[in-house]
């Protein structure tokens, strides 16, 4: 790779517009005779819909447009799994955020007040609030085909045998919360009727191709008639890879047949945006005398809410990783994803992993302390070797990646001269510190059995630019960094040479979604593919015009170069003369499409062929009295392959570590009889700059395994998985008492504290 130093000084593209206010945004976006839409959400969580007015909203000055369920062309549906849930409510509302009509006004001031013309009369349900009651005999069915959604699971060996052979065995039900993005721009944008009948969306998403398919069947239209222009985007995490207010403003666009924009409000986002899974997770779990691991039962029930969205790919993933990085012979693991009148859970950076993970650490440390072990030395003891299968028996690429993570932190512990203790810390004052250590592997892509497709362009431009053409969006990851890194590094280009497209399905090739960590890995994937085809089309463009012979040129810094002058000041030919001078019948494109890289054996869906690893070291100080816990350090060690955009990987990691401390200490969108008990951020926690680590230390472990051909791992979401369980043990170690419920409030603290004071 090129220079490290000078990747470091390299600036973010789209750094200066960001941190300037520049670049506008989606949301930022404005038109001629642009009207302000509204969206009417359901304020019951179950109930049946007896009517719908909408004519004293319609006599409102200023109110353009009106739509209810009658109004929607096509599908009356949406979903990236199952299109169950409605666009517009007809006969029932199943949470409190189902959508019920839709207005566009001149004002977003008309808008909202036309709302609250709107007349909806309900004849309540019984509202199914948890799991547990949705699974009784007797509960009300939520969906025609009853109230789980999904089941996976994955048995090997024998389970009986094997616990009669253990010394020790551990059995915990682990609880996990709802959690919100939180991302600071809200979900919205402008839809734009063209005058030639087609539909421009300016709406921020993870996945603009699978927006227009769904958008065509909802208004009836051909997916060509629809572009989708999906970057920039303030964040995602997740929460915008399922459509939010597109269906909305395209109905109340072209019923207007003017550009409609709807900016979502916190509440409102709140209130209708996805969140992640509340899951409740018992797992059993054990080992012989000498710490081999023989046994693990888990059995995960998911909380996905009202509606589908990613909820069962969410569910395979977290069956998935219940075993971890762990080779245990008798394994067993179950689990349900169910529907109830809660808001909508899906996709959350994670994806399902964070709440197992938090589980699965969860028995390593209890495991490691009834041995007497050392929890880094019993992790070691159990951990699958290089060649060793995946988690559900599948082959996976060779990887050592969680020894060379689980290493590299022992040695960092080593240095700062700590151990972690299998005894509990008491009579240390009102205060103590304490350490702990997690582990986990981190499939990327969407795994085997679904449709994964990947894809780019080279070009060169009229202007003399090389440009590089992908269908990913960029929602704050840094993808522009790391596809100017790239190019730059096959074809020794400047910044000043590259022109990027991205996320707008008008211009650039399907690529398939940013999601699942796999964007930076389908990049490197494109290039390597197109790179060789690129670079002799313009050598020989460049022998055509220089005559010098081509096998004497390569490309360099802002043109064509003679190998031997590389370091000179003039290039034989600058890309701009070339392009000025090429034919103009001449053109140079390269396309690939491509599938991501999967196991060839896989018997369970969803199953990984490419992992990244981790391992988090946090350090904690634990106030007996108020029972806060202060993060003092996160360090990370990531095994994700080559680093391609330096600063964006430690970006990715440390934010990601901050995302993850908020959920293990701070963050629950908690919910009661179906409604959100939290609105705003006002009352909903997240992490400030106070409660941010002084020490967050990232090493990245680029050696792949020899042979390796599959370059870059994603690092996106693997910073957040092992984050929760490492604090819980650092608490452990300061204060003796073991953690099974996010997040761990001061309150809850103390309790388990007191708790564990008077147990004998």
């Amino acid at each position: 790779m090129r220079n490290q130093s000078e990747q470091n000084r390299r600036v973010r593209p789209d750094g200066p517009g960001k941190v300037t206010g520049r670049l506008k945004y989606l949301t930022d976006l404005s038109f001629p005779k642009m009207l302000y839409g509204k969206i009417l959400r359901s304020q019951e969580a179950h109930a049946k819909i007896v009517s719908i007015s909408t004519d004293k909203a319609k006599q409102l000055p200023g109110v353009r447009a009106v739509v209810t369920y009658q109004d929607i062309p096509g599908l009356n549906g949406y979903g990236l799994i199952f299109p169950d849930q409605p666009v517009l409510c007809e006969d029932r509302v199943r949470c409190v955020g189902d959508a019920l009509a839709a207005v566009a006004a001149e004002t977003e001031e008309i808008a909202k007040e036309a709302l609250k013309y709107i007349e909806v009369e309900y004849s309540p349900l019984p509202v199914v609030d948890s799991p547990e009651k949705a699974l009784l005999p007797d509960a009300p069915r939520l969906h025609s085909d009853g109230n789980i959604l999904h089941q996976a699971e994955y048995k090997t060996g024998d389970i009986i045998k094997g616990l009669e052979q253990c010394s020790v065995v551990v059995e915990e039900t682990y609880e996990l919360p709802r959690q919100m993005h939180a991302y600071m721009e809200t979900e919205g944008g402008v839809i734009v009727p063209e005058p030639d009948g087609k539909l421009t969306v300016y709406v921020g998403t993870q996945h603009g191709f699978k927006d227009r398919f769904q958008l065509a069947r909802i208004l009836n239209m051909q997916e060509s008639d629809i572009r989708v222009v999906s970057s920039p985007m303030g964040g995602s995490f997740g929460g915008k890879d399922e459509l939010n207010i597109q269906p909305y403003g395209a109905l109340l666009a072209l019923a207007t047949n003017c550009p409609v924009k709807i900016h979502q409000s916190r509440r409102e986002s709140v209130r209708a945006g996805l969140k992640r899974h509340p899951m409740k997770i018992t797992m059993k779990t054990g080992a012989d005398a000498e710490g081999n691991l023989l046994v693990h039962q888990a059995k995960i029930i998911a909380d996905t809410g009202a509606y589908a969205t990613l909820g069962p790919a969410v569910l395979d993933f977290a069956v998935e990783h219940a075993p971890g990085p762990y080779m245990i012979p008798n394994l067993e693991v179950e689990g349900l994803s169910v529907f109830t009148n809660n808001g909508v859970a899906g996709e959350f950076r994670g994806f399902g992993g964070n709440q197992v993970t938090f589980a699965l650490e969860g028995q390593m440390d209890r495991l490691a302390e009834k041995l007497q072990m050392d929890p880094i030395e019993f992790r070691l003891k159990n951990l699958r070797k290089q060649d060793d299968p995946g988690p559900m028996g599948q082959k996976i690429a060779p990887t050592n990646g969680a020894f060379d993570v689980l290493n590299a932190m022992k040695k960092r512990i080593g240095k700062n001269k700590k151990t972690l203790s299998a005894e509990k810390q008491t009579n240390r004052g009102w205060k103590a510190e304490g350490i702990g250590v997690a582990l986990t592997m981190h499939g990327g892509g969407l795994g085997s059995g679904r449709i994964d497709p990947a894809g780019g362009r080279l070009s060169f431009t009229k202007e003399g630019k090389i440009e590089a053409a992908f269908g990913f969006e960029e929602c704050g990851q840094g993808l522009l960094s790391v596809i100017e890194a790239l190019v730059i590094e096959e074809f020794e280009c400047t910044p000043e040479d590259i022109q990027m497209v991205i996320g707008d399905t008008a211009h650039v090739p399907v690529s398939g979604s940013s999601t699942a960590s796999r964007a930076t890995s389908m990049v490197w994937h494109s290039l390597q593919r197109m790179k060789t085809s690129f670079r002799e089309q313009m050598l020989e463009l460049a022998e055509q015009m220089t005559g010098e012979p081509a096998e004497r040129l390569t490309m360099g810094p802002g043109g064509i170069w003679l190998k031997e002058e590389i370091n000179s000041s003039i290039p034989v030919i600058s890309y701009l003369q070339l392009a000025e001078r090429m034919p103009p019948a001449t053109s140079i494109t390269v396309h690939t499409s491509f599938d991501f890289p999967v196991c060839p054996d896989a018997v369970i869906p969803g199953s990984h062929y490419l992992y990244s690893f981790a391992a988090v070291l946090a350090r904690v100080e634990v106030d007996f009295l108020t029972g806060r816990v202060k993060v003092l350090g996160l360090d990370q060690s990531v095994s994700s392959g080559p680093v391609v955009s330096p600063q964006g990987f430690i970006g990715q990691i440390e934010g990601g570590g901050v995302m993850a401390l908020g959920y293990a200490l701070m963050e629950e969108a908690l919910m009661h009889h179906g409604n959100y008990q939290t609105d705003n951020f006002d009352s909903y926690l997240i992490p400030t700059i106070k409660d941010v680590p002084y020490s967050m230390q990232v090493e990245a472990i680029e050696k792949l395994a020899p042979g390796d051909a599959f370059g870059p791992r994603g690092a996106g979401e693997i910073g957040t998985v092992a984050v929760a369980p490492a604090i819980a043990r650092a608490i452990y170690d300061a204060a003796g008492c073991w953690i099974n419920k996010l997040p761990i409030t001061p309150e809850a603290l103390v309790k388990t504290m007191n708790v564990g004071a008077m147990s004998p």
